[in-house]
Order: C-alpha cells, then structure tokens, then sequence
C-alpha cells in the first residue's frame, strides 16, 4: 500500500519554496526511474533535462503561459522525445543492447527489420506522435518516485513546444519538447492547492470490468 499512500499524498503543486531545494541524490533517483521505464520495443525514444539554473528557468515562465511555479521550483525535468525513427537510431539501441548482453550484433535484425518497415514510412509527426507517447510513461514512474522521496511535483502541458525547442536548440540534436516536470517543496501559504481534498473520479466509474 506505500505506493498508493504516496500518490494520495502528491498532487500538482502549484506554489513551491524556493529556497528549499531538492538533494541532487534524490533528483538523481528520479531520472534514473524515468530511465528504467518500459519503452515500446525498449527503445528508450525520450531523454530528460533537467535544469537548475534559475535564470534559464525564469526565461522559461513566459512560454509557459506564466507558470511561476517553474521559477519557484528547485529543478524542472523537460522529458524530450525523438523527433523522428530512423534506421541509424533503432540499429544504435539495438548495436547496445547486444553488446551488453554478450550478443552478436545483428541478432535481432528479423525484428528490428520490423520495426523499420513499420515506421521509416511514417511521417515525422507520426513518429513523433509515438515517441512522445514513451516519454509519458517515464512522467508517470517520476512522478511517482518523486511522491515516494516526499518530493513535490507538478506535470505541465502548458507550453509553447515550439519555443522551448527553440530555447533549449533540442531540433538540431533531433528532438522535441513533450512535457514539463517542476520538482521542489511545497509552499503550503501560498499555494491555493495545498489544503484542499484531492479529488478522483469514484473508483466504480473508474474501473470498466469486460465480463
């Protein structure tokens, strides 16, 4: 039950102290569970960037329709995405893990053949539709790690993609902005949020059994 405890206990934290900041071992453990999260063909199509310096963060605020949380917060984790498959990308991933399994590289070309015929097909947004999808799954076990260090959290949409791609130069490096992540301590006298019940959906409307 931990877990669950944990995550009754987090919720988007709308204000947080900025002069409490995070141990860099706990921020560490964070990524490292982004890291470990499942990928669609272990892929591992996502990064994270995480960004400390409160200058960069400030210059953040505006493209994110004025989120001060993200100036007041102790790091912002940006999970960042493929803006593309290629074939150099999947026989990379591919190339290691063999290599760490003690493998001939090569081993797996009947299914990453698959993979190719799949997607180099695709357009970029379509890739790009895919790719983003896995950086989500890694948000979901961060945020959870966070909850489980006692560490608050607040995921963020509200951006302008275009912008911080921009700002952070992630196309020449072929990828693309897909959600932000604040991570800090909450202000509990300032943040409207911070004293009310969370609320969910009644399990019963949540829980579609298939009989």
């Amino acid at each position: 039950m931990a877990l669950l405890d944990n995550l009754k206990w987090r919720y988007a934290t709308k204000a947080y102290d900025s002069t409490k900041k995070v141990d860099q071992t706990d921020i560490d453990k964070i990524i490292e569970a982004a890291r470990l999260a499942p990928t669609s063909s272990g892929l591992q199509q996502f990064r994270v960037i995480d960004i400390s310096d409160q200058e960069l963060k400030e210059k953040i605020v505006p493209i994110a329709m004025d989120q001060h949380n993200i100036a007041q917060c102790s790091h912002l984790l940006v999970f960042v995405a493929w803006d593309k498959y290629t074939e150099e990308r999947i026989d990379n991933v591919y190339n290691y893990i063999t290599d760490q399994r003690g493998l001939p590289r090569g081993r797996f070309n009947s299914y990453t053949n698959k993979l190719k015929a799949l997607y180099l097909k695709q357009t970029p947004e379509e890739n790009f539709a895919h790719t983003a999808r896995q950086a989500y799954i890694g948000l979901g076990i961060a945020l959870a790690q966070a909850a489980e260090l006692k560490v608050d959290s607040t995921p963020m949409e509200g951006f302008d993609n275009d912008a911080l791609d921009e700002l952070l130069d992630l196309r020449s490096k072929g990828l693309r902005s897909v959600v932000l992540m604040a991570i800090g301590y909450r202000d509990t006298a300032n943040d409207w949020l911070a004293s009310m019940k969370k609320v969910r959906v009644p399990k019963e409307n949540f829980d579609i059994e298939c009989k």
